[in-house]
């Protein structure tokens, strides 16, 4: 452990030694119920609007979750990117560089996200008249859209402070952070929704406060026990190798994202036009989706975080180990979800949407069931990209996702007019096997792990 980390030692994983299965489940734990606590607070609002709002209501957050997604989608994507660079440079025992990267990641992670604000805001309600969004919902998805548009630069700064704190090996503090603002959030939800009829605006709004607080958390404890990663005045003097580095890091996995959200949002209006129970039903369904999806998401972010310290120390036989142990850990997962929601489906959709109609109890189930045993090839495919990421390359994780961009436009116009929401539930799964064969396939010829499998 270098002089550097043992300052923050409280919460911290050495990924650099050690046995690697156990290094990748102890670091993804806290980051899994990292995951069950944001989804909670996302469910909880989905929760009380559909049983205090009504079906309309939540289908005007389902209406707007595609852009949603985008935007959490832009802000995770450049913050993870930056902090890949911060990672690697903590592998190699770098504590200036570690500096420079985080000087060099807030330029460059508030400069875009005030671009992205104005230029969100300003497009968001014509976007929302493009995606076909029924008039009776649209003034409610705009009201809770606008409200996470103008505050994208909070939603950086969480996923950045919980990044730089991951990237030193550190995922316990970010969890902590995270249930204070998740109780807060549940709170608020009751308040505004609920008591001051604010309606989804208020859930909006919400979300919002809460990751504020978790920002004003995690600044705190950084400035009291990690002071390695507060850089002093000379290190946001511009370095170009950086700042190249930073730059082609973060666009490259902001853009990746960005691609794939858009590629949702397209996805998004050919499910719009199918109605509001259909729409309602989609947002149950995918909700329940992305809870199941978290043990995986964590195991993700875990590999993300070995791969690059071990890069910079160049440990490249640890990285290979590492995609074995990912990659049998998703099989394992998508077998006990498969079938886990054989039976659960139909009474979690009930559940998340709060509805008794048939058409939104059937196609959230449907979609569940299909998605199920896909969980394992969404696994590899996250894994496959963000060791690819963490190794060093920029461009080869994009064509994922123009795959997956390509691949839903295909859907929209050839298989959901003929086969309805059918054609939604397997539009993902289809696509994530394209996807996970060509990352598979870039894995293997990558010159880097080729030299580590010959010396593994």
């Amino acid at each position: 452990m270098t002089a550097a980390a043992k300052k923050d030692s409280f919460g911290s994983v050495d990924m650099l030694n050690g046995p690697i299965f156990r290094a990748l489940i102890i670091f993804a734990i806290p980051i899994f119920i990292s995951n069950v606590f944001q989804q909670m607070y996302n469910t909880v609002d989905t929760m009380i609007v559909g049983h205090v709002l009504g079906d309309n209501s939540l289908a005007a957050i389902g209406s707007c979750g595609a852009i949603f997604d985008f935007l959490v989608g832009f802000a995770m994507g450049l913050s993870n990117g930056l902090t890949i660079v911060t990672a690697r440079s903590y592998g190699s025992g770098d504590a200036d560089m570690v500096k420079k990267s985080v000087a060099g990641s807030l330029i460059i992670g508030l400069g875009t996200s005030l671009a992205m604000t104005v230029i969100g805001y300003f497009g968001l309600y014509p976007l929302l008249k493009l995606l076909k969004t029924p008039a009776d919902i649209i003034d409610e998805a705009y009201s809770y859209a606008a409200v996470v548009t103008l505050f994208l630069m909070v939603t950086f700064a969480y996923n950045l402070c919980s990044g730089l704190m991951r990237a030193i090996g550190n995922s316990v503090m970010p969890l902590v952070f995270l249930i204070v603002s998740s109780v807060l959030n549940i709170l608020l939800d009751l308040l505004f929704i609920a008591r001051l009829d604010m309606g989804v605006f208020g859930a909006g709004v919400a979300t919002v406060i809460s990751q504020a607080v978790s920002v004003v958390l995690c600044l705190v404890y950084v400035f009291w026990k990690v002071p390695m990663l507060i850089p002093s005045r000379k290190h946001f003097k511009m370095d170009a190798d950086m700042y190249k580095d930073l730059l082609g890091q973060g666009y490259s996995m902001m853009v990746m994202n960005c691609i794939v959200s858009v590629g949702t949002v397209i996805l998004q209006y050919g499910i719009n036009g199918m109605g509001t129970l259909v729409i309602a039903g989609h947002t149950a369904g995918r909700k329940m989706y992305m809870f199941f999806n978290m043990p995986i998401m964590a195991m993700t972010v875990s590999c993300s975080t070995f791969v690059s310290q071990n890069k910079g120390a160049n440990q490249g036989k640890r990285i290979i180990q590492c995609l074995k142990c990912s990659f049998l850990f998703d099989i394992l997962c998508a077998v006990v979800i498969t079938v886990f929601l054989f039976f659960a489906a139909r009474p979690l959709v009930a559940l998340v949407s709060g509805s008794s109609e048939a058409v939104v109890l059937n196609n959230g189930t449907l979609y569940l069931q299909v998605v199920g045993p896909f969980y394992a090839v969404l696994g590899v495919l996250l894994q496959s990209r963000s060791s690819l990421q963490g190794i060093g390359q920029k461009v080869l994780p994009l064509i994922s996702s123009v795959i997956e961009f390509i691949g839903k436009i295909v859907f929209v116009i050839v298989f959901i007019p003929r086969f309805q929401y059918l054609a939604v539930a397997f539009c993902e799964p289809v696509i994530w096997c394209c996807m996970a064969a060509q990352l598979l396939f870039c894995l293997v010829r990558d010159p880097y792990l080729k030299e580590a499998r010959k010396m593994a």
